[in-house]
């Protein structure tokens, strides 16, 4: 199958992106289409953008955190100890009150 059945192909813009790994991708894009600002480098994964000499910086990667990170980040300790014995105050009279608890 060549241009015979297909017909011309469109004429087509190299661009090239640089990530901060020192990678120069170029993509074909359309003539006429509109060139993003940034672009993933196949290579290695980073943001590349269109400037060679100040590529964008690797993003940062979050640790990964647990609930109680979480938590902890949303209360004090003193409202932690609060919640904790308001729970275990209510545990204690279902439990005094014969209460099934799952």
């Amino acid at each position: 199958m060549g241009e015979a059945e297909r017909g011309e192909a469109a004429p087509r813009l190299y661009v090239s992106y640089f990530c901060s790994n020192g990678h120069e991708t170029r993509p074909a894009f359309a003539a006429d289409a509109q060139v993003p600002d940034s672009w993933d480098c196949p290579r290695c994964g980073l943001p590349a953008n269109l400037d060679s000499s100040n590529p964008p910086p690797p993003p940062k990667n979050e640790p990964y955190k647990t609930h109680l990170a979480y938590v902890k980040e949303r209360r004090s300790d003193s409202e932690a100890a609060e919640i904790l014995t308001e729970a275990l105050t209510a545990l204690r009279d279902r439990r005094a009150r014969g209460e099934v608890i799952y």
